[in-house]
């Protein structure tokens, strides 16, 4: 992927002996699965809980084959969970207890028996049904032999998880247990202390921001019958709002129709026009310091809308249309300090017609993507795009699923406002 280095950008609070403070006070879940690495996991929660963190270890029957759980207790000051049916408070379900009490999950080592179990939704022990409970954010540092971290199987659950939202500290290469040397070895605890560290950073990069997102299709009545839409399914403006409240923004979302549950902690507003969108968007425009416009709005709409329903008749039926507010332009027009981003679905020179609109429109970025490309149309879970900025830059982001696209997109937008 041709990116500037995000990691490079990360600013991360310094306490006055000059430590990363990212985790101090966060509440972190340790589940830890039964492989030979699991002896690591132990170097792990000392590590984290010298970072800060309280840490709550959740331990695998396998995994207790390598390390007893006192071990966890001990190094954690906190119980540590191996039994599902284990309740600790006669008042609290465990692991709905632990799945909401977490900031963030780490699963290390996991093994593949794990990466299986996770990917298929199997929920049969305290740490595969706490992962099920649990919205927090989930790192999963892999650990196993060589060949079977190549075996296709694994590799499918590894994309599977991808597609969920999980993250991942990729294992390191070298020697391994089993005598192979090759990928597979779960990497050094101070290593994945490092990557939470600068990855919960920009976990917070939007605290204080307001965005607003615009989602989805636009439907333009013709009768109580009939209306003109697109293929939109809003799935792209999701995502960016679910990662952008993720981040710690005040997240508007306007919306068109569709079939999309509300991300947490967003505001969402449901429109059904390109009218009723034009009208909401320029309301809540001023404030906004970031603004993603990616709905999909009508061009047209029909000159005459029907109260009653068009009867069918012999020959041809013509319906007149005429051109909708072009929402991205009023936005170009009246924009103050916001950073405004458009989107582009074309299916002929994309990056040309994309520039043009961005000069055009007084945007500050563009997200341009062929939707005749496979995994980049609409109503997928992938996008295949380029990203534009007002310097010439231009980023080209390879397939993905359409969360972290929209997470990778926003830390860009992210470090462009710290460098202006």
């Amino acid at each position: 992927m041709n990116t500037h280095s995000i990691n490079s950008k990360i600013r991360i609070h310094k306490d006055l002996e000059g430590r990363a403070v990212v985790l101090k006070d966060k509440k972190v879940v340790l589940g830890v699965s039964g492989g030979i690495a699991a002896y690591k996991a132990c170097a792990l929660t000392s590590k984290l809980v010298q970072a800060g963190a309280n840490v709550t270890v959740i331990m695998t029957e396998s995994a207790q084959q390598f390390v007893t759980p006192l071990t966890f207790q001990a190094l954690s000051r906190n119980p540590v969970y191996t039994d599902t049916f284990d309740e600790k408070v006669p008042e609290q379900i465990a692991h709905i207890d632990v799945a909401d009490w977490a900031d963030l999950i780490v699963l290390a080592p996991a093994t593949a028996n794990l990466l299986g179990k996770i990917a298929n939704g199997i929920a049969d022990d305290m740490l595969t049904t706490t992962l099920l409970a649990s919205e927090a954010p989930v790192y999963v540092a892999p650990a196993m032999n060589v060949h079977m971290y190549a075996h296709p199987a694994v590799q499918e659950n590894l994309k599977q998880l991808e597609q969920y939202g999980y993250r991942f500290i990729e294992p390191g290469e070298g020697y391994l247990a089993c005598g192979y040397v090759g990928k597979g070895r779960l990497e050094e605890p101070e290593t994945i202390v490092r990557v939470l560290e600068e990855q919960e950073s920009i976990e917070q990069s939007l605290v204080g921001k307001r965005v607003l997102i615009t989602a989805g299709p636009t439907k333009e009545k013709v009768d109580p019958v009939r209306f003109f839409t697109n293929h939109s399914t809003g799935k792209m403006g999701y995502a960016f709002a679910k990662q952008a409240a993720s981040l710690g923004a005040e997240v508007t979302l306007i919306s068109g129709p569709v079939s999309l549950d509300t991300p947490r902690g967003v505001y969402r507003i449901d429109v059904e026009s390109a009218q009723e969108m034009y009208e909401k968007v320029l309301e809540h425009y001023e404030n906004q310091d970031i603004v993603i416009k990616t709905a999909a709005v009508a061009d047209y709409r029909p000159k005459k809308s029907y109260s009653t329903k068009i009867k069918k008749q012999s020959g041809e039926l013509e319906v007149k249309m005429e051109r909708t507010n072009d929402i991205l332009k009023a936005l170009g027009q009246h924009k103050t300090s916001q950073f405004l981003v458009g989107f582009a679905a074309e299916t002929t020179n994309p990056l040309e017609f994309a520039k043009q609109k961005l000069e055009k429109k007084n945007l500050d970025a563009i997200v341009v993507n062929n939707i005749s490309q496979e995994g980049a149309g609409f109503g997928g879970d992938t996008n295949i795009v380029t990203y534009i900025n007002g310097k010439g830059e231009q980023i080209n982001y390879p397939l993905q699923s359409k969360e972290e696209l929209a997470k990778n997109i926003l830390q860009h937008v992210v470090n462009e406002l710290k460098d202006e």
